[in-house]
């Protein structure tokens, strides 16, 4: 959520920032609806003052007709008050509702774009393999060495499910194990969340705010529960209410958990495979920091992500995402792409982001400054450490060999007991 008295300030920043994002919402209301619930609440004091004196008055009145009389007169002072209550009620809901669809504005840097096709390209990294044979995809090996299974989960789950089976499964535990022992050298915590949270925190976290994000995401009515598209909605929302001792920032975590998504915008798109499921394992990074430090923070999430995709030994690109291709709740964000040999081109396996003040305030989390004793906002960043099935397809494209066998990287053979698959 942004500051309403930042929005007063600067009502043509917040449109343009609003349109950078293709976000619709009305902030010519919007400051409107702000006016005549500022002005209510002044009017609501003054009600309030004079509820007071007559209080004091109905104490100090010796003569019964002169106590009578301010009774009377405090009594329409409370139908006064009832019915402009319940018109500030009403602009109040309306106001919040308002407030609740006004996206987080890009940086001044963001390139301004539609889509991901408008996304800046920042640098390549690593050399693309050459085969000397005829590479396949990843899912043509993985089902000829038993290490993926889409047919028996599409007769138990549906379309976009799958098994991963044998040394796909160590090696998405390699990846989490490798993971957790690098960041955790970083001042990380582990966390294993929840990923099951309430609508008024998927909602604070910045989601649901749109109906394409609402989409994708799904909902237990009953319960009133989200499943978590990335544990970022769930980790966020654990210091709600809080505040941080400013020698407690930076408090980074790192979370291991399932992911939901509905990917009802991509409709006939990676339908085969795992690239693009309803269910998928992933570890995030996420980070509560003091406000001047946050830019710095987000790059170093960026450079934490670099430093695991070159132990890898995986090519990739790093891209600077467009205003049109980043999510509600963020300010900047950057993904790395990560080569694909069999489609001839980089898919996206990491994001990291930084949301400023925007989910904190939405969450009331703040920090003590240690020097001005105020209290003040966090910032939030979070990243993706690796996207397990992604990764996995990544690793099986551009490590496999002529006779159909992987080759596993060499920072994850000591947590699998071997060197190959197949």
């Amino acid at each position: 959520m942004l500051d309403i008295k930042f929005i007063r300030n600067n009502p043509e920043k917040v449109k343009q920032g609003c349109a950078k994002k293709q976000v619709k919402v009305d902030i010519d209301l919007l400051l409107e609806l702000d006016k005549q619930r500022r002005e209510i609440m002044i009017i609501l004091d003054e009600f309030r003052a004079k509820k007071n004196k007559a209080s004091k008055d109905i104490v100090a009145a010796k003569d019964k007709k002169d106590k009578k009389k301010i009774i009377s007169e405090m009594r329409k002072i409370d139908k006064q008050s009832d019915k402009t209550k319940k018109q500030f009620q009403k602009i109040e809901k309306e106001y919040k509702k308002l407030m609740l669809l006004v996206p987080n504005l890009p940086f001044d840097d963001v390139p301004v774009g539609k889509s991901d096709a408008d996304n800046k390209v920042l640098q390549e990294v690593g050399e693309k393999i050459k085969f000397d044979f005829k590479n396949k995809d990843y899912l043509e090996i993985a089902e000829n060495l038993d290490l993926i299974d889409i047919k028996r989960a599409a007769k138990v789950s549906g379309s976009r499910f799958g098994y991963l089976k044998n040394e796909a499964v160590l090696l998405e535990f390699a990846l989490v194990n490798f993971v957790f022992n690098t960041v955790l050298k970083k001042g990380f915590a582990p966390v294993a969340p929840p990923v099951m949270i309430k609508s008024e925190i998927m909602e604070a976290m910045g989601y649901i705010a749109t109906k394409e994000d609402l989409a994708e995401r799904y909902f237990f009515e009953k319960d009133n529960l989200f499943l978590v598209g990335t544990a970022e909605q769930s980790i966020g929302p654990m210091h709600k209410d809080e505040i941080f001792a400013q020698k407690e920032l930076p408090k980074r975590y790192v979370a291991f958990s399932t992911c939901f998504r509905e990917e009802a915008g991509s409709y006939g798109k990676d339908t085969r495979g795992i690239l693009r499921v309803h269910q998928f394992d992933k570890i995030e990074m996420f980070s509560f920091c003091e406000p001047e430090k946050s830019k710095e923070e987000h790059e170093f999430f960026l450079n934490l992500e670099e430093k695991l995709m070159k132990e890898l030994n995986l090519p990739y690109q790093v891209v600077k995402n467009c205003s049109g291709d980043m999510a509600f709740p963020t300010a900047s964000q950057y993904d790395i792409e990560t080569w694909i040999p069999s489609e001839n081109k980089y898919r996206e396996t990491h994001s990291t982001s930084n949301c400023t003040d925007f989910q904190a305030r939405r969450l009331n989390i703040r920090y003590k400054d240690s020097k001005t004793q105020k209290l003040e906002f966090v910032h939030t960043v979070n990243g993706t450490a690796f996207a397990i099935g992604r990764t996995l397809i990544a690793i099986i494209e551009n490590y496999q060999q002529k006779d159909g066998s992987v080759l596993i990287p060499k920072v994850l053979q000591k947590y699998i007991g071997k060197n190959k698959i197949g």
